[in-house]
């Protein structure tokens, strides 16, 4: 036992990177999650229209400006303010209708309407209480706190039953993608290196670009058919359906298959063992998913010396295009630009893969 147990240690030992990965990743771990997770809701973007135009009705905005929940967005005055929740611009939406003033003063009922982005069922909840609370305080600055003259009448849009299941469904929908395409690419690129047979692949008159590309292909048609279970049970057990013009997502899912397969093609071509690759793909295809992309809870949860980090990651990008193809149908307009990044960032990952592979293919 002595003899067994000091071979294993010396093993161990040994492989500094599996050393490394299995001391700093629960390290890792904790620190993002004790530090990202949170429930509390922060910094919503609101946009306000005020039709009034009069102290009291400045009063309030300042009200809400003064939360620490919401953060008043600019919106151009000529735009419907609809359509910042459908750019997704702003989570909320306050609308003042003229004779607000007047009907403060006379302390007659003073409605005001509350715009909702339903999408994130809790988030909206929250968001609607929170507003009440603001007008709540507003009466009772105005000397109106047994018969309050302004109330807030809350609409919420795009998932008006505030269905979890539409709101999280598309994201473990993005989960899977994220986790098991570029695991299986880790551990068939690692494996080459682990077992010697990618030796012959170096010896051999094909390029770097095209073992890369063969392989990244192979597990794009993976994510393909996964994708297709999974779309399936999305519309059959979720009750999920397309929102708008389907092409922007159909493209960002071919791209971000791509992602995903270089992601785990760059892995296994860095680290040749099947356990090493394995832990880093879960690291960044699950933990960083799952606590930095607004999986779970939205980006204005985290703390600013961590929501810099979740720009960097790519699932993010991807679950913003879904939900907005299932859910808010805002199209083009709305997610070009992520579809663009999701694109940079697979070819980034590609790129490393291939300077990985190129630089051994060198060396033998």
């Amino acid at each position: 036992m002595r003899a067994q147990l000091r071979k294993e240690l010396a093993q161990v030992l040994r492989d500094r990177l599996a050393l490394a990965l299995a001391l700093l990743l629960p390290l890792l771990q904790l620190l993002l999650m004790g530090n990202a997770l949170s429930l509390i809701v922060r910094d919503l973007p609101l946009v306000v229209q005020d039709l009034d135009s009069s102290p009291a009705s400045r009063r309030l905005i300042d009200g809400f400006r003064g939360s620490l929940t919401f953060r008043v967005a600019p919106w151009p005055t000529d735009r419907q303010p609809e359509a910042a929740l459908t750019a997704g611009v702003a989570r909320g939406v306050l609308i003042i209708p003229d004779g607000f003033h007047r009907s403060v003063l006379r302390g007659v009922d003073a409605p005001v309407q509350i715009l909702v982005d339903g999408a994130d069922g809790n988030t909206a909840r929250l968001l609607a209480g929170y507003a009440g609370r603001v007008t709540a305080a507003f009466n009772v600055e105005q000397g109106a706190a047994v018969q309050p003259p302004v109330s807030a009448e809350v609409r919420f849009w795009y998932n008006p039953e505030r269905s979890s299941k539409k709101f999280y469904g598309p994201g473990i929908f993005v989960m899977g993608l994220s986790m098991f395409p570029p695991l299986l690419a880790a551990l068939g690129m690692s494996r080459e290196g682990e077992r010697k047979t990618i030796l012959q692949v170096y010896v051999s008159n094909i390029s770097a670009a095209e073992f890369l590309l063969g392989k990244v292909l192979a597990f794009m048609i993976v994510a393909f058919g996964q994708c297709l279970l999974m779309l399936a049970t999305l519309f059959i057990a979720f009750d999920v359906r397309l929102a708008g013009d389907p092409v922007p997502f159909l493209i960002a899912t071919v791209l971000y298959a791509f992602c995903t397969a270089s992601f785990g093609s760059m892995i296994g071509a860095a680290i040749p063992s099947q356990v090493a690759a394995m832990q880093a793909v879960m690291m960044g295809g699950f933990l960083l998913v799952f606590m930095l992309s607004g999986l779970i809870f939205p980006l204005a949860n985290i703390p600013d010396g961590l929501r810099w980090l979740s720009n960097l990651v790519w699932a993010r990008y991807y679950i913003e295009i879904v939900r907005d193809a299932f859910l808010q149908g805002g199209g083009w307009s709305a997610v070009w630009y992520k579809v663009l990044i999701i694109g940079g960032i697979g070819g980034v990952f590609f790129g490393l893969g291939w300077r990985r592979l190129r630089r051994m293919q060198l060396e033998h």
